[in-house]
């Protein structure tokens, strides 16, 4: 219960990784706010966590794409708690395609606008419950980038439009990270490879371990859940920008 009062936001809530955040950052102690395109996806999640951790989960409808339904969900969230302790970015719009050409212009205009736009807008409507914390933290969830700083986009099955909405998040957390960071507000982002989604339901983690993994196994989700609140745990002078992972 180390993380006990802890506020978290976390989007995109309703499968793989952002449903494994809200898992284990329930049963960590905190207070978890979890939102996903519509209420009831979100709700499944938090159905599916065991224990009294359950109780620790509030789900929400959020469709990032949409301003108004970003603003509702501050709002809505300023009414349960005064304050966000950790704001987590995790939220984006897939879009299969490796030809500019095979996705409509409202598709292309949507991932990117719930993606790029989406991180934008909320961080700008959770802020004033950030800086209502002692403590306050933002984390993005990113993509991977090679020694040379190039995306791995020409290795992905994404479409182009995916990777330039993600280019832009990268580009809004590094000038949101100078920005804020007089203030107390620290930002983080974390840029992973193609990662082992396995769904900590089942066992909720308990003998999950990262010992004994195979040089060409991935990465896992336990693992980058563990940078996180590695990151968080750091003492408030501490900044770390970045987590930077090598694929396997």
């Amino acid at each position: 219960m180390k993380f006990e009062n802890l506020r978290v936001v976390v989007t995109g809530a309703s499968r793989y990784f952002g449903r494994a955040l809200a898992v284990g950052f329930a049963h960590l102690g905190a207070e978890v706010y979890v939102s996903a395109r519509t209420v009831e996806a979100a709700e499944r999640t938090r159905a599916e966590v065991m224990g009294s951790a359950r109780d620790r989960i509030h789900a929400f409808g959020c469709d990032l794409s949409r301003p108004a339904e970003i603003r509702e969900f501050a709002a809505r969230v300023g009414e349960r708690t005064d304050r966000v302790d950790l704001l987590v970015n995790n939220g984006a719009r897939w879009l299969d395609g490796m030809d500019l050409e095979s996705a409509s212009d409202d598709q292309i205009v949507e991932t990117i606008e719930s993606t790029a736009g989406g991180t934008v807008l909320m961080v700008k409507h959770f802020l004033p419950l950030l800086r209502g914390s002692l403590r306050p933290d933002i984390v993005n969830m990113v993509a991977v980038r090679d020694a040379e700083g190039a995306s791995a986009a020409t290795a992905s099955a994404a479409h182009e439009a995916f990777w330039a909405a993600k280019s832009a998040q990268a580009g809004f957390a590094d000038i949101l990270s100078r920005r804020l960071r007089p203030s107390g507000v620290r930002v983080f982002s974390l840029f992973p490879p193609d990662f082992s989604t396995s769904d900590p339901r089942f066992a909720e983690w308990d003998g999950v371990t990262t010992d004994g993994i195979a040089p060409d196994e991935k990465l896992t989700t336990q693992a980058l859940f563990e940078c996180i609140v590695y990151a968080v745990e750091q003492p408030r002078d501490c900044f770390i920008r970045s987590f930077h992972f090598e694929p396997r």
